[in-house]
């Protein structure tokens, strides 16, 4: 199974400092769990908040057996469906991770 890298990009810089209550609630009641579930099902590897500036991307590094199942994972994320944020896919290879053998 490949491993995709996915960055969630967010509509402006400072995100996490002036997130708006709406737009809490789409990361929160919708974004959150839909990763949870993902995790839950094996797809998902970790994922998770950058704080740096200017922007505040999201992460999130999965596996899916090829691009289109990845997109269509990337693309079905409430963060980007939304339109709140956009997504950038990458292709990418797991090569160290603590705890794997």
């Amino acid at each position: 199974m490949a491993q995709w890298l996915y960055l969630v990009h967010p509509p402006r810089e400072r995100f996490i400092e002036t997130i708006t209550p709406d737009e809490a609630a789409i990361m929160s009641e919708r974004h959150s769990p839909y990763l949870a579930e993902l995790f839950e099902a094996g797809t998902l590897i970790l994922a998770g908040p950058t704080w740096g500036q200017p922007l505040n991307d999201g992460v999130a590094i999965i596996e899916a057996p090829d691009e289109a199942a990845a997109r269509a994972i990337m693309d079905a994320d409430p963060a980007i469906t939304s339109g709140l944020m956009t997504g950038e896919l990458r292709q990418m290879r797991v090569a160290f991770l603590r705890g794997r053998d």
